[in-house]
């Protein structure tokens, strides 16, 4: 196989270079058990945020007024959806039908003075109407926590897992799709009407302040993407990736964050009897306002370089302009997040590597006590970057939108409404070009409620 401009021995001694670096400054450090003796407000004002451009967290889809942590959640909530193409190209014309879904879930939320843990386990169970055959049983399981080693260290890590037939069978497409800071490989880029499928998305941050205005960390991440029926996803095709990035972050002012990151990402697409390699490696600089602490507007872009390994066919490789543009809000009432990304990417159900635009947003606003409102959208377009490469898909795009209002009654009950829209066009696809177009709509019923947590 043909090797990296920059090698991966080197990359991976870079990486465990840093993060030696970083335990020997936490195992010099004295570790008292707690944050510090000087007062709260100093010690936030000392410490720095880690910038969206190189977090792995998604900005937060609830408001303030809605954040709450220490508590044990669950709920069960009944769905009913109307779907006008459940079964994509598959017919000769477009199949309606009603679905019922019964999902309980169950979260733990919980934060101590150096450790904050959410943990989130949601089986599910859809039955359709016409199309018994389709019946299924969905797991979505969650779990994000950060972690203060010490004042100066910190360590973050995520991970979701999804089995499911169908990933747009969430009513609240607003939690479905987070917004980032950061341009990462989707783990889906082509959505299969129904297809079972089971993707994984994870990541581990860890930080080190050595200053008090500089920050350096280093990141690991992966995705993979599995359709348990092949024959369920004709024209798309199993797909992961790993990767790994550092980066320095300097603090000018309480308010403006500059910094630079190097990111390495190598993904694979695994058609019948072989294997499609994607590696790309970026430089960027980075740049993060904080307009206020609950909004922020960031800015990264810099060259990307990408090589493309598809046997027998000769190997592709070339140099590219990448970047991002997000901004994320939270207001009492309001939460906002947006984002924009031109980076050259791979896998997500499509084999080869593509120059892909990708756009986000997400918007929740709170009208009263009782009464919430959600708005999202996200748009990408995908081209290849060779067309010589046979069994490569030209590219495409995809353009979705929903919207959804709730309504709670009590401190338990909620009822809500809400539509989506999904267009795709892919020529290569049959699943998705034959009939582009979905239309959901649903209207569900919850029971919920929340203990708090050590009181």
């Amino acid at each position: 196989m043909t090797q990296s401009w920059f090698p991966e021995k080197m990359l991976r001694r870079l990486l465990l270079s840093i993060l030696l670096l970083l335990c020997v400054n936490t195992w010099a450090q004295e570790d008292t058990g707690t944050v510090s003796s000087e007062p709260t407000n100093n010690v936030d004002d000392l410490r720095m945020s880690t910038p969206p451009p190189v977090s792995g967290a998604a900005y937060p889809t609830e408001t303030t007024s809605q954040a709450r942590s220490n508590y044990l959640r669950g709920g069960l909530t009944f769905t009913s959806t109307y779907i006008d193409n459940l079964l994509g190209g598959s017919g000769q014309k477009p199949i309606s039908d009603i679905s019922y879904s019964i999902v309980p879930t169950i979260a733990l939320d919980e934060t101590t003075t150096r450790l904050h843990t959410v943990l989130t386990y949601s089986p599910g169970f859809t039955f359709y109407d016409r199309t018994s055959s389709d019946n299924q049983q969905n797991q979505n399981v969650g779990i994000d926590f950060e972690y203060r080693l010490t004042p100066h260290v910190s360590l973050s890590a995520r991970d979701s897992l999804h089995k499911t037939s169908n990933i747009f069978d969430q009513p609240d497409l607003i939690a479905a799709a987070p917004v980032s800071g950061s341009a990462t490989p989707s783990p889906v880029n082509v959505i299969a009407p129904i297809a079972d499928q089971l993707s994984n998305t994870g990541d581990v941050e860890l930080t080190y302040q050595f200053s008090r205005n500089g920050m350096i960390g280093a990141s690991g991440t992966f995705t993979n993407l599995h359709f348990l029926d092949p024959a369920q996803a004709s024209g798309l095709f199993d797909s992961s990736s790993t990767g790994g990035s550092a980066f320095y972050s300097h603090r000018i002012s309480k308010r403006n964050y500059l910094g630079a990151t190097y990111q390495y990402q190598r993904i694979l697409a695994y058609p019948q009897g072989g294997q499609n390699e994607t590696q790309t490696q970026t430089v960027s600089l980075f740049y993060t306002f904080y307009v206020k602490s609950n909004l922020s507007l960031s800015f990264s872009g810099g060259p990307q370089h990408y090589q493309v390994v598809d046997p027998p066919f000769p190997t592709s490789s070339a140099w590219t302009p990448s970047g991002t543009v997000s901004i994320g809000w939270q207001a009492r009432r309001t939460s906002v997040a947006a984002s924009y990304s031109r980076i050259v990417t791979g896998g997500g159900g499509l084999l080869g590597a593509y120059h892909s635009n990708l756009a986000n947003v997400t918007l929740r606003q709170q009208l009263n006590r009782n009464w919430n409102a959600g708005l999202n959208g996200a748009y990408s377009i995908y081209k290849t970057v060779d067309s010589f490469f046979l069994f490569s898909n030209p590219g495409g795009h995809m353009v979705s939108g929903g919207a959804s209002l709730q309504r709670t009654f009590g401190t338990h009950i909620n009822a809500e409404l809400g539509y989506t829209r999904l267009h795709q066009s892919y020529g290569g696809i049959p699943l998705v070009s034959t009939f582009p177009d979905v239309n959901r709509e649903w209207v569900s019923i919850s029971y919920q409620f929340a203990r708090p947590l050590g009181r």
